[in-house]
């Protein structure tokens, strides 16, 4: 299955193609540099992997230097996969769009592994998640150098709600969730009892504050240690495991110079391998800064947990094949180990 962009995806990136052609491309094209965008600030693995990455291709003498911009500052990481998938930015740090191509929803897919060490035989270097992804993102001119982990997500509430839901879908009624913009993301916390409301990320810190919404979804430790502030739970739900995708645009990866290429996978190997190594140490370390911060952070019992995990195994799993296919979907279920 073939699935190309949405037209509307499609004429933004046209857009944003005109729009930044005249700064950007030389800069793609040029011998000398090529640019990296990433949208997180500098305490996210985000930031830390684009410097390793830096330096581990200054140490393969690469003719190659990198003109980075971390912080959004090229625009949100939706932007920032419309404009690579255009070419205007070679190389971003990323989440899946799932509005260009709806099988990019499968980086969402809940309960998919439980713990780092499954979390990194699966996604991590050599971990089968890799090609899986690069057959959907061939067809939208991408290709992924590998994955890039971010801790577990889970679910806060703000200040003032009173409110501790452990029990689904019976806790979860009547309390409206900041959930990542993507058809899959409504689809979970629906099913888990919440009014899911699909949301930017550069508007939920607002809607906290505001009361626009009661909670927020698809968080992990360090976002929420970034939004402190506006929250008093966090419920370690773990519903997904949160990864990005170190992307090239297809067209610039295959016109550079092979003995290049294999320069610039190498430095991401190498950084891959370092950020695995340090992705779960921040992660905890965030964790406990929440936790000392005062932001009631609370455990889900095993019975609590597995009966999370039945509610997406029997709603959103399904949902997912739809979307993906049973062949791939058979392989997550064989690599969640669901009967």
């Amino acid at each position: 299955m073939t699935i190309k962009p949405k037209l509307s995806a499609l004429l933004t990136s046209c857009a944003l193609t005109a729009a930044l052609s005249l700064p950007f491309a030389p800069a793609a094209q040029a011998d000398d540099s090529f640019i990296l965008a990433q949208a997180m600030n500098t305490d996210h693995i985000f930031h830390a992997a684009s410097e390793r990455f830096i330096d581990e291709l200054k140490a393969q003498n690469s003719s190659y230097a990198v003109a980075y911009h971390p912080g959004g500052d090229l625009g949100d990481w939706t932007s920032l996969f419309e404009q690579t998938v255009a070419g205007a930015i070679p190389m971003t740090i990323t989440y899946g769009h799932s509005e260009f191509d709806p099988r990019l929803d499968l980086t969402w897919l809940g309960y998919v592994v439980d713990s780092w060490a499954s979390a990194r035989e699966v996604y991590g270097p050599g971990g089968p998640m890799v090609d899986v992804y690069n057959r959907i993102l061939e067809d939208n001119d991408l290709v992924s150098l590998g994955v890039i982990p971010t801790g577990f997500g889970s679910i806060t509430m703000r200040k003032g709600t009173g409110k501790v839901p452990t029990n689904f879908p019976e806790d979860a009624k009547g309390i409206k969730i900041r959930v990542v913009p993507t058809p899959l993301a409504v689809e979970r916390f629906n099913n888990l009892g919440f009014s899911a409301v699909p949301m930017p990320l550069a508007e939920v810190y607002t809607s906290l504050q505001l009361g626009t919404v009661d909670a927020r979804a698809f968080g992990a430790a360090v976002e929420i240690w970034q939004m402190r502030d506006v929250l008093e739970s966090y419920i370690l739900t773990r519903d997904y495991f949160e990864h990005a995708f170190w992307l090239v645009n297809r067209d610039w990866w295959i016109s550079l110079p092979a003995s290049e290429r294999d320069k610039i996978q190498t430095a991401a190997n190498a950084t891959l391998s370092s950020v695995w190594d340090t992705a779960q140490s921040i992660d905890e370390k965030y964790l406990d800064k929440v936790r000392d911060h005062g932001i009631n952070v609370v455990e889900l019992t095993p019975e609590q947990m597995q009966q999370a995990k039945n509610s997406l195994y029997t709603h959103e799993w399904p949902y997912m094949e739809e979307i993906v296919g049973s062949e791939i979907m058979q392989m997550m279920r064989k690599i969640a180990a669901i009967d």
